[in-house]
């Protein structure tokens, strides 16, 4: 009996990724890629158009987060499977990626047959966490959840200690570039960071956030740039 194949949709904003992952996924007789994309935009749209089954889905994307993408996705197309297939680890990204309403979340380099296990559970219906972040994020989650009893939950602790240190910088005023100097990082790296605290703190713009920051006590009131 002929069992019907999985049908996968890549997103990535690196060729190279995609391509790897492609030949690799390839291997496998019961998947079927349908499709690649290198943005949130390009991800919903394909989304929406290819239908696949399982979508495995980068963090961090040229136009914005993943994490939006994951949701925008499933708002369109509620049973889509949705895996994040990231480098990074950081426990309240994983937290993030799960209440954006992703299946499943792995490291880049996970093993193929690791990687193809992850794709089979989820497009079960099942969900699944990289052993190598699970205990952390377990025991980051009973640490806020410790942290934040009783209170309102607090949105700055939902940031990695990379994004909380851009939020003050930001309420300074300075430009993207002015902050990837100090931190030394490039342009490109502080506007992915910059989407996905924006994100996070649920608001659209610069200005939002800061408002959002000086409003809470962290730091007084500068000219932040629009």
């Amino acid at each position: 009996m002929k069992h019907s194949r999985i049908t996968l949709f890549i997103v990535d904003d690196h060729e190279v990724v995609r391509q790897g992952l492609r030949t690799l996924l390839e291997l496998e007789p019961d998947f079927h890629i349908v499709g690649e994309a290198a943005s949130v935009a390009e991800a919903v749209t394909g989304t929406v158009r290819l239908k696949p089954q399982v979508v495995l889905l980068d963090v961090k994307l040229p136009d914005g987060s993943g994490i939006t993408a994951c949701r925008q996705i499933l708002t369109a197309m509620p049973s889509t499977r949705i895996l994040m297939l990231t480098s990074f680890s950081d426990d309240a990204m994983v937290v993030d990626a799960v209440q954006g309403g992703a299946h499943g979340y792995a490291l880049k380099d996970v093993r193929t047959r690791d990687l193809v296990h992850a794709i089979r559970t989820v497009a079960s219906g099942q969900g699944y966490l990289d052993p190598r972040v699970a205990q952390q994020t377990l025991h980051w989650i009973r640490h806020r959840t410790q942290s934040t009893s009783g209170t309102a939950p607090d949105r700055l602790t939902r940031l990695s200690p990379q994004e909380r240190a851009i939020l003050p910088l930001l309420a300074e005023g300075k430009t993207n570039k002015e902050i990837a100097a100090s931190l030394r990082l490039s342009d490109k790296t502080i506007k992915n960071y910059l989407a996905n605290i924006f994100d996070k703190l649920q608001v659209r713009r610069r200005t939002e956030a800061v408002s959002w920051f000086i409003r809470t006590g962290h730091t007084q009131p500068a000219d932040p740039q629009l």
